[in-house]
């Protein structure tokens, strides 16, 4: 109930014209619990409806672990998930979402795409980068050490922790989908060498794509924050014909996916 993500759609529930919000919770050393908007009383225009709500807040069997039968029945109701997973469980999360066939809105580490358990998903266009990759904020309990220049204590002594690779997750569709990539640069063999292990010439940037090339590129991963389905197929991830990394002159760039143009 204290969750930001619970208090924004609640203060919206009409405005979004939902039916029913669940917040389910963990719980290490003892029971999980969870809140339902069903049995809920609190005023939706409320500027903080976790203290108003607490005495709503119902105790589950366990510990609230998102892979117990009881969080699994309540994740059953629902039609879309929006969440913040344990990111050491990503992968696992992930594959019961799609399992359960679930339409969700998930925040992930941006090296989750190189995770070979989600890159197929994105391959198969079963899930893509929602809005906003990189910087992102978030409160952290009063337990935790300052580790970094990203991190702050906001004027009610809130701590914050902010990392630089961070990103929405999704299966819903999102307009930037179907945004073609602008592209301007002009394909020569001298700036885009060959690999030596696939058919493919390497790109470094993003930005760099050339317009005129129709063969198979490898670009760096963050091209799937600009990933099209209507632009772009992607090949594979990472490895060339000799199931090692892609190198060009014997060098092997941070991580590539290969795709081809399909308007080409």
């Amino acid at each position: 109930v204290k969750s930001n993500f619970v208090q924004w759609f609640y203060m919206r529930f009409n405005i979004l014209h939902l039916k029913r919000i669940v917040a389910t919770a963990y719980n290490l050393d003892g029971y999980g619990y969870y809140w339902d908007s069903d049995f809920a009383t609190v005023d939706t225009k409320s500027i903080d409806i976790s203290k108003e709500s607490e005495k709503d807040v119902r105790t589950l069997n366990g510990n609230g672990d998102f892979r117990s039968d009881e969080c699994i029945k309540l994740l059953n109701q629902a039609d879309i998930v929006v969440t913040n997973p344990p990111f050491s469980l990503f992968r696992e999360y992930v594959a019961q979402l799609m399992e359960h066939n679930k339409k969700f809105v998930i925040i992930g580490n941006q090296n989750a795409i190189t995770y070979k358990e989600i890159f197929k998903y994105i391959k198969n266009n079963k899930l893509w980068q929602g809005y906003h990759c990189g910087d992102m904020g978030f409160i952290v309990p009063p337990y935790y050490e300052e580790k970094s220049t990203r991190f702050w204590i906001d004027a009610n002594g809130i701590k914050h922790r902010s990392l630089g690779n961070i990103c929405w997750f999704t299966n819903l569709d999102i307009f930037k989908r179907h945004e073609n990539l602008i592209l301007y640069k002009h394909y020569n063999p001298e700036e885009y060498p060959k690999y030596d292990n696939y058919d493919a010439i390497n790109v470094d940037k993003v930005a760099d794509i050339p317009c005129d090339y129709d063969g198979v590129m490898g670009v760096p991963i963050t091209f799937l924050d600009k990933y099209n389905t209507e632009q772009f197929e992607i090949i594979k991830f990472r490895k060339g014909n000799d199931d090692k990394d892609l190198s060009y002159n014997g060098k092997t760039p941070y991580f590539r996916i290969l795709i081809r143009n399909k308007t080409k």
